[in-house]
């Protein structure tokens, strides 16, 4: 059990700051409830939880949509409904069959600063038992080496996409887990795929200069060289970029017949706008809605309000591959999350949907198999832990013991015009279509060979 008034009292005579100096002395210290893996009752415990999301500015969505699924897969595992706050504030789920969760959600903006701050405050003042959040692949990093590394606080990332996050050994961490997909499980599906069944030999890619852009860069490139595709040498451009045609056109002078974007919403519709101008096939991961509003509307003024599937497929925009949607997985678990999922937020889930829902259901999973709530049991029960109640099938993840990231099947699929169906629930003009092929987690992940990380 750990003693609070000890734990703060340290800290602040240790001056603890945005720096995370002084969280070092929190070592081992984590966890508030049971004392060990004995099965004990947890239903008088409670477990704190700070999340650390993006709930403002540009990309709030990602946010927002990552606590969905956070939320929902408490529900699940507790046959409640999920919390609905989505700004920050204390959010309270009492359940029946296990110990009380408590959501203390802080904004980031988007700042991997701010996310450091935060999280800290978290840690010192907010005695929290587990961490999760930021969407931001920057913002991941810093958590690890500075929060998670000094409190250890168990960490459990989500939505942010960068491989090099629990791929190399700069930032993997015994108590760092993510079930998200990341950009080299995007790479390893759809381009393995693309190389293999359409008619290109040479690939450029474009890619936003930070974190994720470099990740979407590095991991591509190797998988197309693999396959035997020249790929140019990436370029990289800010957050916003708009002058893309003058990069098609290099890119097509120097032989060019694919081409990668590895960009989020801010400047994916720019990106797109010119690629649908020139003779490529466009690849790449499946947006969220937010990103996926704004290609639709390029969709529609490029190829008319009344575009078909064919129309997209004829503009060689996709296949792209997708980490989840909600019409690519058939499951009861999958059809409880959608309903669950649009009863309370008005939506389907989307993107990053599945990745926090699981890493939600591994939470109540480790403490329901340890009966204890303390972090570092918590942690020690999600190590190499089969999911079992997972949007995409039951046991659907496996966290994998070199590096503590889920392991999960990945899609290919066209985007078509939304149907009728979704209409209502899907605010945008396209969605993801059938699957064109279902990759097994074995042909996604990074082998553990090529991987830095050693757990």
């Amino acid at each position: 059990m750990r003693d609070v008034t000890t734990r703060r009292s340290y800290l602040r005579r240790t001056g603890a700051a945005v720096g995370g100096v002084g969280l070092a002395g929190l070592a081992g210290c984590s966890g508030n409830g049971g004392d060990g893996n004995d099965g004990g009752d947890v239903s008088d415990e409670t477990v704190r939880i700070g999340a650390v999301q993006p709930t403002s500015g540009d990309l709030q969505y990602y946010g927002q949509i990552s606590l969905m699924g956070f939320y929902s897969g408490l529900a699940y595992k507790h046959d409640t409904d999920p919390i609905e706050g989505l700004t920050p504030g204390t959010y309270t789920m009492e359940v029946d069959d296990g110990p009380t969760y408590e959501v203390i959600v802080e904004d980031t903006g988007f700042s991997p600063d701010t996310a450091q701050s935060v999280a800290t405050d978290l840690v010192v003042d907010e005695d929290i038992d587990v961490l999760f959040g930021a969407s931001s692949s920057d913002s991941a990093r810093r958590l690890i080496d500075t929060v998670v590394d000094e409190s250890q606080v168990p960490y459990l990332i989500g939505p942010a996409a960068d491989a090099d996050i629990t791929v190399s050994d700069e930032y993997c961490h015994p108590l760092a887990f993510r079930a998200s997909e990341h950009t080299a499980m995007d790479a390893r599906a759809g381009g393995t795929h693309v190389a293999r069944e359409f008619d290109i030999d040479t690939v450029a890619v474009f890619a936003s200069d930070n974190a994720f852009g470099q990740g979407v860069a590095n991991n591509y490139t190797e998988v197309l060289e693999a396959e035997g595709i020249e790929v140019l040498e990436p370029r990289f451009v800010e957050v916003g970029y708009s002058e893309f045609d003058g990069l098609f056109e290099q890119a097509v002078s120097d032989g060019a017949t694919g081409v990668v974007g590895g960009f989020t919403a801010a400047t994916l519709p720019q990106f797109l706008s010119s690629a649908i101008s020139f003779d490529v096939q466009v690849f790449g991961g499946f947006a969220a809605l937010l990103t996926t509003q704004l290609i639709g509307g390029t969709i529609e003024a490029a190829l008319g309000e009344d575009f078909t599937a064919q129309d997209i497929q004829d503009a060689g925009l996709g296949p792209f591959t997708t980490r989840y949607h909600w019409n690519q997985y058939d499951n009861e678990i999958n059809d409880a999350f959608i309903d669950m999922h649009v009863d309370a937020y008005d939506i389907v889930p989307d993107l990053f949907s599945s990745g926090t829902f699981t890493v939600a259901s591994a939470l109540s999973q480790a403490i329901g198999e340890s009966g204890s709530t303390a972090g570092a049991d918590i942690a020690d029960a999600m190590s190499g832990m089969t999911v079992a109640d997972t949007p995409k099938g039951a046991d659907g993840y496996t966290f994998q013991g070199h590096n503590n990231q889920g392991a999960s099947q990945m899609t290919v699929a066209w985007p078509v015009p939304t149907s009728d169906e979704y209409a209502d629930t899907w605010d945008a003009p396209i969605m993801p279509g059938e699957p064109l092929e279902r990759l097994e987690p074995e042909a996604v992940m990074v082998p553990e060979e090529d991987a830095g990380c050693s757990l």
